[in-house]
């Protein structure tokens, strides 16, 4: 069991908890648009990226930042290899 397939009732209703999870799930957005860059895919992880984007910001301020300056940390990368994923050629 991966510490991501764990989750009890309490951690669902933590905000870093929830932060961290849409961090993993763009995460998993951009690596599938990276491996099958479509424009759909691309979307999808732009979609992601901008809910984590959204929960980082609610779980900004809580006592325990260096969760959320880690998990922004990594959404900014994988932000940054989004965008530098060279454009699709139209076929």
């Amino acid at each position: 069991m991966t510490k991501y397939e764990y989750d009890s009732s309490l951690q669902s209703q933590n905000p870093i908890s929830q932060a961290q999870n849409s961090v993993e799930k763009a995460h998993h957005a951009v690596k599938q648009a990276q491996s099958h860059p479509s424009q759909q895919l691309i979307e999808q992880a732009e979609t992601a990226i901008e809910k984590a984007h959204r929960s980082l910001d609610q779980a900004a301020g809580s006592e325990n930042e260096l969760p959320i300056q880690q998990a922004a940390e990594a959404l900014a990368a994988d932000e940054a290899a989004l965008h530098s994923q060279p454009p699709m050629t139209e076929q």
